[in-house]
């Protein structure tokens, strides 16, 4: 190689080198600029960003540098993409607290943020070993499962499947579907008032179905409650396995 061409390639070497380092501390940049005006409340929580293309003419900065700047704040959990919807400001954290009465449509109303509830599926199905002994039930008796999906502030928080023994729940899942909670479900089904018997708290990855549940890329972490109630008398009347979005609710365990 030639003294032109060895220097020609050290200088196109160090150009490139200079412009990764400039593009790294630009996106930067923009990344900081957004958590700014977000901060200030010109994107108020469930906010939809402008596009990718939008913000790169205003901000004076390429579409790929925008790109890397919004997918910063979205592994900081501010933001969050929703495939062929846009990016949203991602709201702050729900404290929940875990204690002998928990009810989530109270819990979120005391925040002053709007509970929502949708039954995504349901089944009369037997028992599997660990439901039936989480209900005091026989392995293989029947109960009724419901799927249902939680909202705060109509952002997705927790996809959980409820069970509850079928010959002291009929129709729960059309009263369910009808009532939206589970606490007037019960009701509905001549109970008043419940407990929480035991909780256990754990953790997850997300798979396919919860992360298109919860609006979550794959992968992303989940905390994943295992919890029971029982009726004034002490018997169990449901049993529930919660997967909460961790970048939305904090668990706040009473003691």
């Amino acid at each position: 190689m030639t003294t032109a061409l060895k220097r020609a390639s050290a200088n196109r070497a160090i150009t490139t080198a200079t412009a990764e380092t400039d593009g790294v501390a630009l996106w930067r940049r923009v990344a900081d600029e957004l958590e700014r005006t977000i901060a200030d409340g010109r994107y108020p929580a469930e906010t939809r960003l402008p596009g990718e293309i939008e913000l790169a003419l205003r901000l004076g900065v390429n579409r790929h540098t925008v790109r890397r700047a919004l997918a910063a704040l979205a592994e900081r959990g501010l933001v969050r993409p929703e495939r062929g919807s846009g990016t949203y400001v991602q709201p702050k954290r729900l404290p929940y607290p875990i204690r002998a009465r928990t009810r989530f449509s109270e819990i979120v109303g005391a925040a002053g943020r709007e509970a929502g509830g949708r039954l995504v599926a349901s089944a009369t199905e037997p028992a599997a070993a660990d439901i039936a002994r989480r209900l005091g039930i026989a392995r293989g008796s029947m109960v009724i499962r419901l799927d249902i999906l939680r909202s705060v502030d109509r952002a997705p928080v927790s996809a959980g499947t409820t069970w509850l023994p079928a010959d002291r729940a009929a129709n729960a899942d059309r009263i369910y579907r009808d009532t939206r909670s589970l606490t007037r479900t019960l009701s509905q089904l001549g109970i008043n008032d419940f407990r929480r018997q035991s909780t256990r708290i754990s953790a997850a990855i997300a798979d396919a179905g919860d992360a298109a549940l919860l609006r979550l890329p794959p992968g992303r972490p989940l905390i994943v409650v295992d919890a029971t109630d029982v009726t004034l008398d002490q018997r169990p009347i449901l049993t529930t396995r919660a997967r909460l979005a961790a970048d939305r609710i904090e668990l706040v365990v009473d003691s």
